[in-house]
This record gives structure tokens, C-alpha cells and sequence, in this order.
């Protein structure tokens, strides 16, 4: 088993994120409209003497060893299968911006599973790699499959839901990112001014309506006392004042997206805010991956 196996790893976004109670495990309650989008990274599996399990990436700053979510995840799979850990190189060509709210160490452990579980003949079925996934991490568990999901729990229990309707996405991030603990802490201490309408959204979903889609978009995290929400706003006026059709946080940050059903604004949007913030990308949706 010397051929490398070879696996995208696919963004994702928010359209919605709600926090419904804090549980008794220190962790929160979470409902979630989330969607795969066409920023991804690449990533490389290539098996090695020895029982070695490390990573390589374009980003000296992303570690190499269990402290990334993509090693966790091979031993994880590894575990799992009965097998002894083998020599595994993880090389990762990183596009998805880290500290974005885009799930990027997640979606590339969700790659790993997906391209072991081939390597090794399937064993798994989709809902077994979601379950490790959600050992692994939160947005795992999504990212095996992606699409466009209602994730409730913690983000591991999930319901497919119809695709979003053709758009372009124009996603940005400043400079800074924001720590998820952090955020959370914030928000046990204010009371939120309104929650998105999870169930409005689910219900345009299905009837393929962008419109009303995109007016009920809101991230709670939005309401947390944080200066860098400034900037926040600053980027969300920018893209609804060229032309989107609504602009949100992803996930606790700090990218934001507009998101647009004409592709010359969308571009024009992205060449205004690269002027500013040099992350900055365009993006499609992705389809639920076939596993």
C-alpha cells in the first residue's frame, strides 16, 4: 500500500449559527445551518516505514504532531479498524485560512478518514466516520460529507437538508482571529438580542428561496462584547453595500461571507475588500460528498 492516496478537504460556512443552552459538561447546545463551500485544501496521504503518524504543511506555525486534528484523526481510524498504527505521512497544502470559523483543521481530519476508510477497503460507512469524526472534533462529523446540513448537539447530530440554491460566496478574513473558548466565555455573559429563525431557513431551503435564505442569516456570536466585532460589521457593510444579498459570520470567526446570485458583483466585491484584507476568496457550493 505504497500509493499515495490524494483527498480534498472543503471549507465550511455558517448561514446560521444559534446557541440554544450550556449543558452540564462545560459544553453548549448548538443549532446550525452549515454549508460546504469550494475553498479547500489538499491533502496527501503517503504511508512510511515504520508507526510514525505526523504532518507536513505549507504553514510553519500548524503542527506536525497530535496537536493537529488530522493526525488525531488517522490514529483515531487506526483505533478503530483493529489495525496497528502504521507510517503515515499527512502532507497538507493549506488554502482554507486558520482562525477563520471555517472548520480548516476539521474538514482535513474529516479528509484523513475519508481516505484511510478507501485505502482500506471501506470498512466504515458513512455514519461510523461521522461518529469518529465527532471524537475527533465538533465539525468533523459534518465535514466527512459536508453539503449543506442542520447540526444540533455540538455540532455531531446531523440532518441533510436540501441544497442551497445556486450562489457565489465572497468570504473575508481580517487579520486577527478569535479564539473559540474565548468567544464562548463572552457569550455566557451577555443576553442575546435575537436568534437566527433556524427553522425559516430550513423551510426556504426547501422551497429554493435565496432571498429568504439570505434574510434570515445571523450568528448569535455576532452579540458578544468584543471590539474586534467592529471590524466584524465593517466587512459585512462592505459586502451588503456591493450588492450581496446577505452577510454573516462563519462559525466564532473571524470570517465573514456575503453571499450573491450575481457573479459580477461577487467579483467586484472580492477586488474591493483584497484592497484591505488580502484573505479574501471567492467560492461556490459544494455538493454532499459521496462516501
Amino acid at each position: 500500500m505504497r500509493e499515495d492516496i490524494i483527498e480534498k478537504a472543503y471549507a465550511k460556512i455558517n448561514i446560521s449559527l444559534d446557541v440554544t443552552a450550556r449543558r452540564d459538561d462545560g459544553y453548549h447546545d448548538m443549532a446550525m445551518v452549515m454549508q460546504t463551500v469550494s475553498l479547500c485544501d489538499d491533502v496527501r496521504l503517503g504511508f512510511t516505514d515504520g508507526s510514525r503518524i505526523f504532518a507536513r504543511t505549507n504553514l510553519p506555525f500548524i503542527p506536525s504532531d497530535e496537536r493537529n486534528l488530522a493526525v488525531r484523526a488517522a490514529k483515531k481510524f487506526f483505533e478503530a479498524a483493529g489495525e496497528p498504527e502504521r507510517g503515515l505521512c499527512i502532507r497538507i497544502d493549506k488554502r482554507i485560512p486558520g482562525g477563520a470559523g471555517m472548520a480548516g483543521g476539521s474538514t482535513d481530519a474529516a479528509a484523513v478518514l475519508r481516505g484511510l476508510n478507501r485505502a482500506f477497503g471501506n470498512q466504515f460507512g458513512v455514519e461510523r466516520l461521522e461518529e469518529l469524526g465527532a471524537e475527533v472534533g465538533s465539525d468533523v462529523a459534518f465535514c466527512v460529507r459536508g453539503g449543506t446540513m442542520l447540526a444540533r448537539g455540538r455540532g455531531e447530530l446531523l440532518t441533510p437538508l436540501p441544497p442551497l440554491p445556486d450562489c457565489v460566496f465572497v468570504i473575508c478574513k481580517p487579520q486577527f482571529s478569535i479564539s473559540t473558548p474565548e468567544l464562548f466565555r463572552k457569550l455566557d455573559q451577555v443576553s442575546l438580542r435575537r436568534h437566527p429563525d433556524t427553522v425559516g431557513i430550513v423551510s426556504a431551503l426547501e422551497r429554493a428561496n435565496l432571498g429568504d435564505i439570505c434574510r434570515r442569516m445571523y450568528n448569535v456570536f455576532e452579540d458578544v462584547n468584543d471590539r474586534r466585532m467592529r471590524t466584524v460589521t465593517a466587512i459585512k457593510n462592505v459586502l451588503i453595500d456591493h450588492g450581496a444579498l446577505g452577510a454573516v459570520m462563519t462559525g466564532t470567526g473571524s470570517a465573514v461571507f456575503g453571499l450573491y446570485d450575481d457573479a459580477d458583483a461577487a467579483r467586484k466585491t472580492f477586488d474591493a475588500l483584497r484592497r484591505e484584507w488580502r484573505s479574501t476568496a471567492m467560492a461556490k457550493i459544494m455538493p454532499r460528498i459521496e462516501v
